[in-house]
């Protein structure tokens, strides 16, 4: 890889994805599009009868379902595709597919007006654009050790997280000022939609769709202009067969790395439960406390900005000190935001009644999104650094791979508990408590991890 200039536009192109690919997180998961179709929903399981809670819970068992179906296909296809990748030493060609299959999904999200709004075909949508913007992740984040020493990676990586925060508060801001609409039909600055849309048919919400992809496919061109594959020198032609072969053999050698294992699977469970309280925190705020889904996006900027601002820092703190405990202090705060936020009612806090029109349940729910925004971005930036320091560096794409099966070979644990909980209790409160245990497990496996993997 050459030097100077051209290895700093390198590193920059590469922080690009994740300022492209962010708005699909923060837009589209969590605090646009999912409180909208919770929203579309539940209005309509109300129509046909069904108490408030019980429809509130319905749609957030609806939305965990189709999370469910995509996170297994993922997991299934994705540490395959990682050591076909690996065989063959190219990593774009597999990041312009999937940006591709981002895109379409995305986009889709138009065509689910009201009147019209079918829950499969929205949920497939949604799908196919979570699939594309997965994989293309596991592609890029395996280019990460190429672009510096083991010490600058913490800081490259937490950099280039904080951007991706910064483009979702960026990205969110304009959907609220501009364009998602209120009850009333109005924007956060009281204004109609933009571009005439129409407020009646919910089209400045479904433009979310369109945004997030049209920002994906705009800045992701510098990505594509500066960043250049790097193939090892052993790279062969695609073979799937022999992809296959070595996969298989990595996976029969994983119980000997004991510390890679144990990452793997306390990642598993960590990762899946701030991935279940970023896509259903909108959704429970809608519900439970009764917000629009502009109140929503409020405080997704909130925990979007504490998020940049604690993946920078968190990039500093791994790079002085390491991925491991950066990790540890962004679970037990994690923890103590699930723990809050299970105790939160319209009207009560932690069983103690208050007031009619009292706001602290609000407020303490904004609290507790700033500390999931802070400490769940230091908490990925550092998970990738620690996934560097752990696997092998010929395999690196495969690593990922491996990291994405073990991020969602279980990824249906925390939307199906959620759903499944939340079906039976009838209660959003109680359907979330299931992501306290997987925090739990996942800090407790942490502790089996080398800081450094040498095995």
């Amino acid at each position: 890889m050459s030097s100077g200039v051209s290895s700093r536009r390198r590193i920059r192109g590469w922080m690009m994805f994740d300022w492209a690919s962010q708005p699909y997180a923060t837009l589209l998961t969590t605090f646009i599009f999912a409180p909208y179709f919770a929203e579309i929903v539940t209005q309509s399981l109300i129509a046909d009868g069904m108490s408030q809670p019980q429809a509130s819970a319905q749609a957030q068992a609806y939305w965990g379902y189709g999370l469910t179906i995509t996170g297994l296909c993922i997991a299934f296809l994705a540490p395959v595709l990682g050591a076909v990748a690996d065989a063959a030493g190219k990593r774009l060609p597999w990041i312009w597919f999937f940006s591709g299959v981002y895109i379409v999904g995305a986009f889709g999200l138009w065509y689910t007006e009201p009147s019209d709004f079918n829950v499969p075909v929205a949920l497939a949508f949604f799908g196919l654009g979570l699939f594309g913007a997965e994989f293309a992740l596991i592609f890029t984040n395996a280019m990460l050790p190429s672009l510096g020493t083991k010490e600058e990676m913490g800081r490259i990586s937490g950099t280039g997280w904080a951007l991706g925060y910064a483009g979702g508060v960026i990205a969110l801001a304009l959907m609220l000022v501009f364009l998602a609409e209120n009850a009333n039909g109005v924007t956060l600055t009281g204004s109609a939609p933009a571009l005439g849309l129409d407020p009646a048919l919910r089209e400045g919400t479904r433009s979310v769709g369109p945004l997030t992809a049209i920002w994906y496919a705009v800045f992701m061109i510098p990505f594509f202009l500066w960043v250049k594959d790097t193939p090892a020198p052993t790279a062969t032609k695609f073979h799937l067969g022999t992809a296959l072969s070595e996969l298989i053999q990595t996976l029969k050698n994983l119980p000997k790395n004991k510390s890679l294992a144990a990452y793997l699977g306390s990642s598993m469970f960590y990762r899946d439960a701030l991935n279940g309280l970023y896509t259903f925190g909108g959704i429970y705020a809608l519900g439970v406390l009764g917000w629009s889904v502009v109140e929503v996006g409020v405080f997704g900027i909130t925990a979007a900005i504490t998020g940049a601002i604690f993946a920078y820092i968190g990039g500093r703190a791994d790079a002085k000190y390491g991925p491991k405990p950066v990790i540890k202090t962004c679970i037990l705060l994690l923890l103590f935001a699930c723990v809050a936020i299970v105790s939160i009612s319209a009207n009560s806090i932690m069983g103690i009644a208050l007031p009619d029109g009292s706001n602290l349940p609000d407020i303490l729910f904004y609290i507790c999104g700033a500390i999931i925004g802070g400490a769940g971005g230091a908490l990925q930036s550092a998970s990738r650094t620690m996934l560097v320091r752990q696997a092998n560096p010929a395999r690196m794409t495969e690593a990922f791979g491996l990291y994405a099966l073990a991020g969602r070979a279980t990824s249906f644990l925390a939307p199906a508990a959620i759903a499944i909980f939340s079906d039976i209790s009838g209660s959003q409160r109680v359907g979330i408590m299931p992501l306290i245990a997987l925090f739990l497990i996942g800090f407790i496996l942490l502790r089996s991890v080398k800081s450094d993997n040498t095995e």
